[in-house]
């Protein structure tokens, strides 16, 4: 079993602040080791890079309730790490997994997801990221969309189309901003279109009532309101006193009231 706390992750009850963490200078002495066929190196390797795993995990506690599974996720990621890494990449070995790892945790959850994708999407969408794994593996760069477009010949929209149905859902309540005080969520952000569409028939009302207005009334009301003219600037207009202007905009907006309430 894996917990995953506050200050400590253990994993089948092992305290894995116990566990080794390799430094820079060790892990370039332990790739050239690999380099040469020596085993041992890739198992040293790969228990001195665990806490890499758990530390991408804590992103995903709240997603899943298999952590087990996709700690064994997260390791095969690490391990296609350490075997396609070179130091030739001029990278660090972190920079370089951690988006292998984070590749196979999101295939996992992708793959076990109740979020249904059409077939051809998500066999582009695997396509998309097989190019840009194995060119990252080659390289140590990310690819570009551009160049997986020249690759597997498809149009730009229909790579980000794609790649964007794979990632994952987001909860409507997921906090998008907290500055200390009050906390944003996401469904703040989003339209409430079945509100918009319940004030139809007030905007339809409004419309009819300013239409019945008598002319100068209908003229004050739309420029005061839609234009943003001054009572001055109306009545130097139209000729008429700024009172007239006043009074005239009073009774239009009476009688607009006496259509819609």
């Amino acid at each position: 079993m894996i917990i995953i706390a506050r200050h400590k992750v253990e994993i089948t009850g092992i305290n894995t602040s116990e566990i080794k963490v390799l430094t820079d200078k060790e892990k370039e002495t332990l790739f050239k080791r690999l380099k040469k066929g020596d085993a041992k190196a890739r198992d040293l390797l790969a228990e001195g890079n665990l806490k890499l795993v758990l530390s991408i995990l804590k992103k995903y506690q709240n997603k899943t309730d298999n952590m087990d599974d996709l700690f064994q996720i997260g390791c095969v990621g690490l391990m296609k790490a350490i075997d396609n890494f070179d130091l030739k990449h001029g990278v660090k070995f972190s920079t370089y997994a951690v988006p292998l790892i984070l590749g196979e945790i999101r295939r996992y959850l992708r793959d076990n997801s109740n979020l249904r994708i059409s077939r051809s999407i998500k066999d582009l969408a695997y396509k998309i990221l097989k190019t840009k794994e194995e060119y990252f593996m080659d390289t140590g760069k990310e690819m570009t969309n551009d160049e997986v477009c020249k690759i597997l010949n498809v149009e730009e929209i229909d790579v980000i189309v794609a790649l964007d149905a794979m990632k994952d859902p987001v909860s409507m309540f997921e906090p998008i901003y907290n500055n200390g005080g009050d906390t944003i969520y996401l469904e703040d952000q989003i339209e409430n279109n079945k509100e918009k569409a319940s004030n139809w028939d007030i905007t339809i009302s409004l419309g009819d009532a300013i239409k019945s207005l008598k002319e100068k009334e209908k003229k004050i009301i739309t420029e005061r309101f839609l234009i943003g003219k001054t009572q001055m600037e109306i009545a130097e207009e139209i000729g008429i006193s700024q009172a007239q202007v006043s009074r005239l905009e009073k009774g239009g907006i009476e009688n607009i009231k006496k259509k819609i309430l």
